[in-house]
């Protein structure tokens, strides 16, 4: 590649996050050492394209046509459990949470900020809940219908995993907060029935629920509505 082509939501986000610009520097080197690696012609990348990866059509002789997806690594990821091979989901909730509380703190508008009482249970759940997990599973934690494609390998193929080690029933979050008109109309409700389609305790979900929300609540209206509604009594 004479000049290495940056896909349009990639690059924006780039404008915004310094850590990415200089992975970008780095990527066609990463790009051309994979496809070495693997035998791969990659073709131009997908536009307009994720926020934080290059995914890219590829080949390689004698097998159906693939996908290469080079993700970007956000700081702390490197980092894993001795036990497991994945980092546990404990690990994302305290960065996650500690991002909340600073940014909760330097809010300005009193409209944008949740009522302090549930900020602070809900982020207290959010630390507190992958120790009482009664087991522990690997979870996909990004899993939304839009991470669903149809397949002829297999009926269905769910993609981009932003694999964890933890609590089962984090992982129909995603999908949820993805389900806004359902959110609006009845969190406790959708909480249910995921739990119910996917085998896991309804109450547990609605804490998940309330906890995530909260954890969101600050760049989202519906959310802070439904950390109101779904508070734990």
């Amino acid at each position: 590649m004479c000049s290495f082509p940056v896909p349009r939501n990639l690059a924006e986000t780039a404008g915004r996050e310094p850590g990415l610009t200089r992975w970008l520097a780095s990527l066609p080197e990463v790009v051309a050492d994979v496809a070495d690696r693997w035998s791969l012609r990659v073709g131009e990348p997908f536009e307009p394209g994720g926020q934080c990866s290059w995914t890219a059509p590829a080949a390689r002789a004698g097998r159906e046509n693939l996908v290469l997806k080079v993700a970007y690594r956000f700081a702390g990821e490197e980092e894993r459990d001795p036990g497991y091979p994945f980092r546990p989901l404990a690990q994302m909730c305290a960065v996650w949470a500690d991002e909340f509380e600073a940014a909760y703190g330097g809010l300005a508008d009193v409209a944008d900020r949740l009522d302090p009482g549930l900020a602070r249970a809900g982020i207290a759940l959010f630390r507190e809940l992958p120790a009482s997990a009664g087991n522990q599973v690997l979870l996909c934690t990004d899993l939304h219908g839009e991470n669903i494609l149809a397949s002829r390998r297999e009926p269905w193929l769910v993609i981009d995993p932003k694999p964890y080690v933890g609590d089962p029933a984090y992982d129909v979050l995603q999908h949820m907060l993805n389900c806004e008109d359902r959110m609006a109309a009845d969190p406790a409700a959708l909480a249910d029935r995921m739990a119910g389609l996917a085998g896991l305790d309804a109450g547990r979900v609605r804490l998940w629920l309330f906890a995530r929300a909260v954890q969101e609540s600050i760049d989202s209206p519906l959310l802070r509505e439904v950390a109101s509604r779904v508070a734990p009594a």
